[in-house]
Parts: structure tokens; sequence; C-alpha cells
């Protein structure tokens, strides 16, 4: 089930369409609506349960309720969607992929940025999973992971890079095992603006959903919301008003490296959502100004690179590494910045 991210300035669409209806049995204790709901339904998050609450989505006995409301014997609870249902089948789709390894068990590919990981919301074609289905035909599902065969984990659709799939069920079960356990060693390389004090650092903060913005995920320094994240950072290359620096995650939340750049005052270039897309850092002369919105037309999305993998085999107990170039349009605004910083 999925839960739209609805603006908490929208209300919700007019015409809604049911999805679940339950019954609460006789018997059962009072239980907060959110947690009953989320022990309940099958691919959601509790807070993705709270929001829909929150939004209207989710009525008892025909009254919409509060998240902490508790639910009672004989409640009949309805939850209505923007969207209509839709089933979990994931259909093959004849998209060329760029294998860098491949055996009997798992895969790895180099995802080109603009490419959906798996079908969501307004992407139910054309993603990476689509294209493996056809590839590979029988993809291994795990519990909580319909719709998404074969992944373990998932980069952005405007991140380019490396990605592990697997293709049987006890591969699948071994790499979650590893990022679960933070073994997996993944690197990252990333534009981003403005130039560091110091060559390196960790940033160890929590991250979660923003209460004003639910497409953005930001930092909540006290620790008091959000989920345990460490990134830490290395300057490969300071460019006067950017810098190209290596992230090397050892938690994978959502839009960590984003999240976390953005915190420290280091934007990743041309990153819309958390501000990359306006000019942070330089001078205001009208040569300058076009030669960054240049760089923009280049590389037209944040500047975010799944570089390198390592992990074990989880079947051969093999020590796996594999390492990716940065792709042209990267590449090409990355010697745009090195040449205006040799001659300006």
């Amino acid at each position: 089930m999925k839960f739209p991210d609805q603006p908490e300035d929208e209300e919700p669409s007019e015409e809604l369409f049911e999805h679940h209806r339950l019954v609460v049995p006789p018997g059962q204790e009072l239980t907060r609506i959110d947690k009953y709901l989320f022990a309940r339904l099958p691919n959601v998050t509790r807070s993705k349960v709270q929001t829909a609450i929150k939004d209207g989505y989710v009525q008892v006995n025909q009254q919409s309720v509060k998240p902490n409301y508790k639910v009672r014997p004989d409640d009949k609870i309805v939850i209505s969607l923007p969207e209509p249902p839709r089933d979990t089948e994931v259909y093959p789709e004849d998209i060329p992929l760029d294998i860098v390894y491949e055996d009997d068990y798992l895969l790895i590919v180099n995802k080109p940025a603009g490419m959906v990981v798996h079908p969501a919301h307004k992407n139910w074609s054309g993603t990476l999973v689509n294209a493996l289905v056809y590839h590979f035909q029988q993809l291994p599902h795990m519990q909580g992971n319909e719709g998404r065969p074969g992944l373990v984990h998932r980069i952005d659709k405007d991140t380019s890079g490396l990605l592990v799939i697997a293709k049987t069920e006890e591969t699948m079960t071994g790499l979650a095992k590893q990022f679960f356990h933070h073994t997996i060693e993944r690197t990252y390389q990333a534009l981003v603006w403005g130039e560091f004090a110091e060559p390196q650092g960790t940033i160890d903060v929590h991250i979660g959903r923003s209460l004003k913005d639910r497409r953005v995920t930001v930092a909540f320094p006290k620790g008091d919301m959000g989920r345990h994240a460490i990134t830490h950072y290395q300057v490969l290359k300071p460019l006067r008003y950017v810098s190209l620096v290596q992230c090397r995650l050892e938690t994978g939340r959502t839009h960590q490296i984003r999240a976390h750049m953005n915190y420290i005052g280091h934007p990743l270039f041309n990153d819309a959502l958390y501000g990359g897309s306006d000019i942070r850092k330089g001078t205001r002369f009208t040569k300058y100004k076009q030669f960054v919105e240049n760089c923009f037309k280049l590389l037209p999305r944040q500047a975010l690179h799944a570089k390198s993998l390592g992990f074990e085999h989880p079947i051969t107990k093999e020590q796996l590494f594999f390492d990716s170039d940065l792709p042209e349009d990267f590449q090409s605004v990355l010697e745009k910045w090195e040449h205006y910083v040799q001659y300006n």
C-alpha cells in the first residue's frame, strides 16, 4: 500500500478511492489507531499512517480522527486515497541496462540519472525494476518489498551510480543483513556549494521528513526526531565556489547526503529541492552568473553519483568491490569549474 506524499496546505482530493475497510474485532484492547493500522497494513511506515490520518484519508465510523485516537471493538475503519487501488505486479519492459557485473546470484547495475528505481505513484513504468523483470524474469521478493523485486537498496531518480541487485532469495537475505549491519562500503561523489574549512569530517545528525514540506529530509540536531544518520566526507578538490567531495555512508537514510550537506551549509550543486539550484557562492558579475547557469543546463539534476560499492558476496563469501566513472554530465561540469578556477 502506498500513501501519497501531500503538502500540508492541500486538502485531500474530492474523489477518493477506497483501499481498505477494517472492522475492529470484539475483545480488542484500546490501541492508538496509527499503531493498530501499522500492524495490519502491508508496506507502510507508521509515519505514513500518521500522515494519512492527519490528511483525512482514514475515517472511523464515517468520522475523521487524530493519530492518537484509540480504536474500540466494532469500530469501522475505512482508508480512502486519491489514487485507485493498484496491484503490485511489475510488468517487464525492454529497457537497456548498464550491467557492470553479473553471476548466478547477483548483478551490479550502473543506473543513469533520470531513471526511477522502482514503480511508484506517477512512475509505474520505465523504471529500473521494469527493466530487471524483463531481463531476468524471476527476481525474488522479500516481505514488505512487493513491487520492488531484487532490490535491497535504492538511489534517487536523479542520482546516478551503482546498485546491487539480488537474483535469489538467499542472496537477497544475505545482502539485506549486510545493509542492516552497515558493513556495505558505499562511496558517493558530490559537487557541493562552497569550500570547507577542514579537508574531512563526519556528520552525525538525525534526519527525517520535514514537518513543513514532506518532500524534503531535514536535520534534527537535538536527536528528538528523525533517525540516526552518519555521513563521513572528504574534500577531493576545492574549486573556490564549489567543492568536489567524497561521501561514505555509514547509514542509508532517504536523501541522507543531500540533507546532511545542506545542514552544514554545502547543498549539492543544482539540487533544486535543497536550494542548490540557486547561486549560493561567488561574485555578482553577469559573466559568472552566465557561467553557473550554463553549468546548470549541462547538469540538470543534483550533482551526486554513487561511485563505489563493496561487500562480501553472500554465497561465495568473496570480497567484492566495484567502482564507476563519473557520468558525462557530471564530468563536463566538473571540468568547466576546474577551467574557470584556473583562468579567472
